[in-house]
């Protein structure tokens, strides 16, 4: 799922996604820090789209979180 998630991403935001899971319908995404994460909401409706093509499942939502180093 990281790599579904980073291919539908611009370069230096996918270098920021850390872990990625689908779970009935929500997406999370986890990242390095919060100005990532502030940048990666604006595109939450192309994620949907993309990753749910890849992913053969719908994706009804997408959670960003900062995950502690």
């Amino acid at each position: 799922m990281v790599e579904q998630v980073r291919a539908a991403l611009p370069t230096r935001l996918a270098q920021a996604v850390v872990s990625a899971g689908l779970d009935q319908g929500r997406l999370t995404i986890g990242v390095e820090g919060s100005h990532w994460a502030s940048r990666i909401r604006y595109l939450t409706d192309a994620l949907r789209q993309e990753v749910g093509s890849a992913a053969g499942a719908p994706v009804l939502s997408v959670r960003v979180r900062v995950v502690p180093s």
